[in-house]
């Protein structure tokens, strides 16, 4: 056995003694860790698997994805120091992460964790996929041909048509859905017409979270958290993210739906196809991510039931374990 093989296998073994002693003292009931990329959430979810007696559940869209491993800064296997980590590298990367799937799997692992004593520590910064699991989202079918008419209707006479339409069947669902967004008032349209019920009916009434879940969101000031985006992508590229594209054109990365628009991996897909200039497309990487950290920070501010802690507070740790377990 290596020395890198027996050191893990102690770090495992020493987990699982201490998931035992510390889960008899701690609720069982699931806590979730969210926020903007970049804040430090993965290591504050191992720390409190570690504190807890817990496994990590992941919830970012872009690390169900075998290989797509620098570009979305997923924790090495080395560095988990024991604590089982789920739902990372589940899907080749000519395959569509569906949140339905999605769902389906993390709750199931959650439900199977709790019964066995475990505390499952859901991490990630995809909202759609953290609501999903926590609240009651329903993710009605499609119909190809209900869809293709509507968009279709929509290229010929316009979204704001299509709009108004929305607003006479579902005006809740109106008021939520700007007049420009084509995509989405096409889906509210076409589940109208597959289910005969309003689209606002699928979306989820805000209450208490699923198994209890204690919800902490980590965030940052804006400008250090962009200086750390900036460092982050600058790694990103240094440790050879260039190369691990690459590695997955070959796998079948240009023929995927949703792995070739991940942060990074578009970039570097850009720049093969162009110049071939990588500093210019770590510099669109790093830009790109700034604007989606605002986002996701907008989308998770909007939940009041998540606890904000300031990921650069000294004893952070220690702060988040005592809301947890008060």
């Amino acid at each position: 056995m290596s020395a890198e093989r027996r050191t893990q296998s102690i770090e495992r073994t020493e987990w699982a003694f201490q998931s035992v002693e510390r889960t008899e003292s701690v609720f069982q009931r699931a806590v979730a860790v969210v926020g903007p990329t970049a804040t430090g959430k993965s290591d504050l979810a191992l720390e409190l698997a570690l504190e807890l007696g817990g496994e990590v559940i992941n919830a970012d869209a872009m690390q169900l994805y075998r290989g797509m491993d620098i570009g979305t800064a997923k924790l090495p296997e080395a560095e988990r120091r024991g604590v089982p980590h789920h739902l990372l590298d589940v899907l080749d990367v000519t395959e569509t992460a569906s949140v339905a799937v999605y769902q389906r799997d993390a709750r199931a692992t959650i439900e199977r964790l709790l019964a066995d004593g475990i505390v499952p520590v859901l991490c990630g910064g995809s909202g759609l996929y953290v609501q999903a699991v926590l609240d009651d989202l329903r993710f009605p079918g499609t119909d190809p041909e209900v869809r293709a008419g509507l968009e279709r209707e929509a290229e010929e006479l316009g979204p704001a048509t299509l709009h108004a339409r929305l607003a006479a069947q579902d005006p809740a669902a109106a008021i939520a859905i700007l007049p420009s967004n084509t995509r989405r008032i096409v889906r509210a349209l076409e589940v109208i017409a597959i289910t005969g019920e309003p689209f606002s009916a699928n979306l989820p009434a805000r209450g208490a979270a699923r198994y209890g879940t204690v919800q902490i969101g980590l965030d940052r000031e804006v400008a250090s958290l962009d200086e750390r985006v900036d460092v982050r992508v600058a790694r990103m590229f240094e440790a050879g993210l260039v190369d691990e594209v690459r590695g997955l054109i070959d796998r079948g990365l240009r023929d995927g739906k949703t792995a070739p628009r991940a942060l990074g991996y578009q970039q570097v897909l850009a720049a093969l196809d162009g110049d071939g200039d990588m500093t210019a497309a770590a510099e669109a990487t790093a830009q790109a991510t700034r604007r989606f950290v605002r986002k996701q920070r907008s989308w998770f501010r909007r939940n009041d039931r998540i606890r904000w802690f300031d990921a650069a507070e000294p004893g952070l740790l220690n702060q988040v374990v005592e809301h947890v377990t008060s």
